[in-house]
């Protein structure tokens, strides 16, 4: 079997990782279970291009058992976890083609071997790997019938080639169902961006001015998390709407310049690059710390940065110290790469449980439903969302109300008011 992994003797670590992280997912357990008896995916060849973590490792595992064929590559060169990676090879046969640290030719490298089983379906984390397919490996296209991204920055990239009409097969936007970006994106990315810096950098938020470039559902999941733990919150929003939500959730918001001046600790979530920049750089105080939680690590100018300064050392694991010509220092977290997943562990398998759920019920959707399907994003079905929601629920212990006969006339009734 083909694999790249960083040590197959880390296999051990990563399978108790592996059946700790499957304790708190007992949505996906179900899904398991399913697919372990029925086997819909039998003979479906996948190429996943994903987070590479003890939780992605029993998305994995649930996949194979439902019949496919897997080649995993990792979805960031700094987001692998090697003993899960490693556990994922030696213990479930699957190939993983992924390393830690790995630069960007070996990041694409490993794209491509992932590519070479010629897959019927892609799962993607940031739409690189279907990049790939559509620039370099179209010959691919004629046997794929169907994918599915998982994060809003795929999401965002697909949608405008879906808009362009070059998106050559369908996509189901994971990311959006409301049981993913509801939950993971805000309960998920809020407490491991959190974790992730604390980890990197082992300062006390009580006090500390928290500047959050983006109020999507993942800057509300920061900014909840940061005033959680002592911080005064600022928020810096482009879109209006957003911006006065923040206002009105009770924090500080402002221009990212103002910002600047005054923040201890930035934190970028929008989707989008160079947000912090050159003239931002040259305001910040002595000391600031910047970190990312968007997917990719453009959305801090870090070649601005660098220009800007005289000097760079590694002072502790994931923190550069940047020496600015003028004196002042900057300290910049994890590359400005996925804070929470290279310097911590990403999400807690608690919320990957509905994400992961969705990834296997989407699939499972495509391999029967793909081939009718158009090449435009479509959004994760309504019955898989809340079929989800359901089983989440029930896992919990928790029962709902269900609306009576006479409520649902009354709803779908425009004659009936006061």
């Amino acid at each position: 079997m083909e694999y790249d992994v960083k040590d197959l003797k880390l296999a051990e670590k990563g399978r108790l990782r592996m059946e700790w992280a499957e304790r708190f997912m007992p949505v996906l357990a179900n899904i398991k279970a399913k697919f372990a008896k029925e086997k819909p995916l039998k003979e479906v060849k996948i190429s996943a291009c994903l987070h590479v973590t003890s939780e992605t490792g029993i998305l994995m595992e649930t996949l194979k058992l439902g019949g496919a064929k897997i080649f995993l590559t990792a979805s960031n060169p700094l987001s692998t976890q090697d003993d899960a990676a490693a556990a994922l090879v030696k213990y479930h046969k699957i190939a993983v083609f992924a390393i830690k640290g790995e630069d960007n030719k070996t990041y694409y490298n490993h794209i491509n071997q992932a590519l070479d089983i010629n897959p019927y379906i892609t799962m993607d984390d940031g739409a690189d790997l279907v990049c790939t397919i559509h620039s370099k490996r179209k010959k691919l296209i004629k046997n794929i019938i169907g994918g599915t991204e998982e994060t809003t920055t795929g999401v965002i990239r697909l949608k405008s080639m879906a808009k362009r009409q070059v998106l050559l097969y369908p996509i189901i936007a994971v990311n959006d169902a409301n049981t993913k970006h509801l939950f993971d994106n805000r309960y998920g990315t809020g407490q491991s961006t959190i974790d992730g810096i604390l980890r990197a950098s082992n300062i006390l938020l009580a006090g500390l001015n928290f500047v959050i470039a983006g109020y999507g559902w993942c800057g509300r999941g920061v900014a909840m998390r940061a005033k959680g733990g002592g911080a005064k919150v600022i928020v810096c929003e482009v879109d209006p709407l957003r911006a006065l939500e923040a206002a009105m959730d009770g924090f500080q918001v402002m221009s990212l310049k103002d910002a600047a001046k005054i923040g201890d600790i930035f934190v970028t979530v929008t989707g989008d690059k160079n947000v912090v920049s050159n003239d931002h750089f040259l305001k910040m105080k002595d000391g600031a710390i910047i970190a990312n939680s968007g997917h990719f690590n453009v959305e801090i100018d870090i070649p601005a940065l660098k220009e800007l300064s005289r000097s760079k050392k590694r002072i502790r694991d994931f923190v550069e110290e940047y020496t600015l010509k003028n004196g002042r220092k900057i300290f910049l977290l994890a590359e400005g790469r996925l804070i929470n997943l290279s310097a911590a562990e990403g999400h807690p398998a608690m919320v990957m449980d509905m994400s992961f759920a969705n990834q296997a019920l989407s699939v499972e959707y495509l391999s029967r439903e793909g081939q009718n399907l158009k090449g435009k994003v479509y959004a994760v079905p309504r019955e898989i969302d809340e079929e989800i929601a359901r089983m989440k629920l029930k896992s919990m212990g928790i029962k709902i109300d269900n609306l009576t006969d006479e409520q649902k006339k009354y709803l779908s009734d425009w004659e009936e008011g006061t």
